[in-house]
């Protein structure tokens, strides 16, 4: 299902909020929004979370408030003051200054962050003060737009690859600029084809009957909107489900495809190799597939 996240939770208190209102026995998301963010968080429940992955590696989009003269000790509002600094900057400045953010760059995940180091997450050895190395990884801002400019906020809307910071996007444009910057708001619009209008909110999902709740959930295959797809008889379909490599279907290009039965149910996932075979990589259970 597709959530519009609130500010002030995090996104696993988002999910686990959503779980019990589905009596869900298992849920996930496929993105991580920090808890000043709202927006869209896909949610995955029971057999979709084998499927998840689709979204998280997709592009997302983002409009952002970025805060100039300022910096702090996670890069957005949510933490300690570390310095402060005039600003004296035109807008053809930012907007020069955003031309070399966009396409492939190298961005340094932050400290306060996810990303583990010896079993533990990177924001634990943070709030004890400590650094970790960290290397800079290669993301890829496909989209980076200047919206509005008042002098000392600029608001931006970012499409990105997978683990890009926007914390960090907003901290390497405010040292490009000369004054520092942190972020002062986020908010995700898109993830892969999902839009966040088409989103509903937890208090919207709390005050609806069960029925109509039930009703916002999208089906298994809407994680995988994109892939190529492949119908098969009876016969093959009975034996993918049983985990067996089948003759390929003709049509169907090397990668990854989505499989059907003869009645139209979702299978799971198969790889297409030499354009001959279709091996399983990631079915439903056979209870799922039933249903």
């Amino acid at each position: 299902m597709l959530l519009d996240k609130p500010a002030g939770i995090t996104s696993q208190s988002a999910v686990t909020r959503a779980k019990n209102l589905y009596s869900a026995a298992k849920a996930g998301h496929t993105g991580t929004l920090d808890p000043m963010a709202t927006g869209l968080l896909p949610l995955a429940f029971g057999e979709a979370t084998k499927f998840s992955n689709a979204l998280l590696d997709a592009d997302k989009t983002y409009g952002a408030i970025v805060r100039l003269g300022m910096t702090t000790t996670t890069g957005d509002l949510e933490g300690a003051m570390v310095s402060r600094a005039s600003v004296n900057v035109s807008r053809v400045e930012v907007e020069a200054v955003l031309d070399r953010f966009r396409g492939d760059v190298m961005q340094m995940p932050p400290m306060y962050s996810a990303l583990k180091h010896a079993g533990k997450p990177l924001y634990v050895y943070a709030r004890a003060g400590t650094e970790i190395a960290r290397a800079p990884r290669q993301i890829t801002i496909s989209a980076l737009e200047l919206e509005s400019y008042d002098g000392t906020e600029l608001t931006i809307t970012v499409t990105c690859s997978k683990g890009t910071y926007i914390r960090v996007l907003a901290e390497d444009i405010g040292k490009a600029l000369g004054c520092g910057a942190t972020l002062a708001a986020l908010r995700r619009t898109k993830v892969g084809h999902y839009g966040v209008e088409d989103a509903s909110t937890l208090e919207a999902l709390g005050e609806l009957c069960e029925e109509e709740r039930m009703a916002r959930l999208l089906p298994v295959d809407a994680l995988l909107v994109g892939l190529q797809c492949c119908a098969l008889d009876a016969d093959r379909a009975s034996q993918v489900v049983r985990g067996q490599t089948v003759g390929c279907p003709e049509g169907l290009t090397p990668g990854l495809t989505r499989l059907y039965g003869p009645d139209q149910a979702f299978l799971g996932l198969a790889e297409v190799v030499d354009e001959r075979w279709l091996r399983p990589r990631r079915l439903l259970a056979s209870e799922a597939v039933k249903a």
